[in-house]
């Protein structure tokens, strides 16, 4: 009953005030008022109640109007963002008069408000109060003051002594709150991460929205490091902190490998960042926060780790090929005692080698397709007396250069003296991959419709180029066989070694 009786003698002091008195709602529209205001702005209170206040209170017109508005809505804004008071030291809007004679008229006036939040149980903004002072009198008196010829010891105590300074301060703070936006702007904005910490805790007061996206949580503002960031302990970076704030001196780090464990996520991300802790003084020097700045420097970091895993790789690569090409010219030497055959066989096996290589540079040596080795090795030969069946199989890079000179020196050997060499010669040439748990590759190369095949007297480079390549390379077995019939080669071929990738 107390409490009621206390909310009734408070309406009735709110409605009794010579002072004028409204209440907006966070939307901006008249929630309340008093009499006083309902006679400085001459309207009923039914016809305010509900309605924007910007519908009503418009400024009259002119460029001076304009700024009075825009004035008065930052000023609402402010509250409503900040949850504190706010000051407008001058503002110009005019109300309407009655005259005698019955005629209304408008007023020109001057007032001086104070915008307060009022928050529920809960700190959120329900209302906004506003009070205001006329102060037309005091205004007048400085523009006149201004005007006058002499200066007068009561124009420098009302004009010079209130109003000026009251000018000076409003237009200081609307200068002040336009660069701290637009300064809050900029470190919104900006490319990299940056964060405010304070505090020997460290705690967040601000960051950007690129801070939050390398740390993959919303908002941390108001929680200390070790809270905000549990995932990244034992990783040296509470210690820099710390070290900043007792020592004062900042601290760089390059390439600094960071693990975050975002927000949802089931396992932690490795990120690289370039970062600079700066100390924040106070005006009498002491460290009272961090100035955290950098750039998640990632796809840098692991484009450099690749670049010098493929030089590594290169560097290997180029010696074994060149060890390939010697161990060709050595055998393909022994095999031809005239030059010129022997220069005609050795740019063969080179060409095969290159071809090879073309398909591999295609997927920055990552591997290439068996069908597709087939195909370079054989094409010269025709599509359609040369007929593959089988599924894909990536193989990796040695894997392809080795079955690349393989099939080379098969379809050579069938242009000489096997099927390639009759008109209605054909080769088949199959493959599956057998046991998905230890897969391995089978290949069968049967050439049908050619010449009867007899088997050679010895052992030329051609089978011991591919038994050689099958074996020792490819860790795998290789049969020959020299039916009447046709030839037939049949190679067995682990794929867990660098056959392959994925099938």
């Amino acid at each position: 009953m107390r409490a009621l009786e206390q909310a009734i003698d408070l309406a009735a002091a709110f409605e009794a005030s010579t002072n004028p008195y409204m209440l907006l709602t966070p939307g901006l529209r008249y929630a309340g008022m008093n009499a006083a205001y309902l006679a400085a702005v001459g309207m009923p209170r039914d016809r305010l109640i509900g309605r924007p206040i910007f519908d009503i209170f418009t400024g009259g017109d002119g460029p001076e109007a304009a700024e009075n508005v825009r004035q008065l809505r930052a000023s609402f804004e402010k509250v409503l963002a900040t949850g504190e008071r706010d000051h407008l030291a001058l503002i110009h809007f005019a109300i309407p008069v009655t005259r005698p004679d019955g005629t209304v008229s408008q007023e020109d006036r001057y007032w001086s408000a104070s915008h307060t939040p009022l928050h529920d149980a809960e700190g959120r903004i329900v209302l906004i109060l506003q009070h205001t002072s006329d102060i037309t009198e005091l205004e007048l008196l400085r523009r006149a003051r201004d005007d006058a010829p002499t200066v007068s010891a009561l124009d420098m105590i009302l004009g010079g002594g209130v109003m000026t300074r009251a000018h000076a301060v409003q237009e200081d703070n609307r200068r002040l709150e336009t660069e701290r936006n637009r300064l809050v702007e900029m470190f919104m904005q900006a490319p990299g991460f940056v964060a405010v910490l304070s505090g020997p805790e460290h705690v967040f007061q601000m960051h950007n929205d690129a801070y939050a996206r390398l740390i993959g949580r919303a908002n941390v503002v108001g929680l200390p490091v070790r809270e905000a960031l549990p995932d990244v302990a034992g990783q040296g970076f509470y210690e820099i902190l710390d070290s900043v704030i007792t020592t004062g001196e900042p601290y760089q780090g390059r390439g600094a490998p960071v693990q975050f464990r975002p927000e949802g996520a089931d396992r932690a991300c490795s990120r690289y960042v370039d970062f600079v802790y700066q100390p924040i003084r106070d005006g009498e020097g002491k460290v009272v926060g961090i100035f955290v700045q950098g750039h998640d420097v990632t796809e840098a970091v692991l484009a450099a780790q690749r670049q010098r895993l493929m030089i590594d790789e290169l560097n290997h690569r180029v010696k074994n090929t060149l060890a390939t090409i010697q161990s060709i010219a050595m055998q393909t030497a022994r095999s031809h005692q005239d030059p010129k055959s022997f220069a005609e066989s050795f740019q063969a096996r080179l060409m095969s080698l290159s071809h090879t290589h073309d398909l591999l540079t295609r997927s920055h040596w990552e591997g290439a397709d068996l069908r597709a080795v087939l195909e370079h090795e054989t094409d010269a030969h025709g599509p359609a007396r040369i007929i593959l069946n089988g599924p894909p199989v990536a193989l990796g890079p040695a894997a392809a250069l080795s079955l690349g000179m393989i099939f080379h020196e098969l379809a050579t050997n069938a242009a000489k003296y096997g099927a390639l060499s009759a008109p209605d010669g054909r080769i088949f040439v199959d493959w599956t991959v057998a046991n998905q748990v230890n897969r391995t590759l089978n290949v069968v190369w049967r050439e049908v419709g050619g010449p009867p095949v007899e088997a050679p007297a010895r052992r030329g480079f051609g089978s011991r180029l591919i038994e050689r390549n099958v074996r020792h390379d490819l860790a795998g077995e290789a049969k020959l066989s020299y039916a009447s019939d046709g030839f037939i080669a049949e190679f067995s071929i682990p794929l867990d070694k660098d056959t392959q990738q994925h099938v």
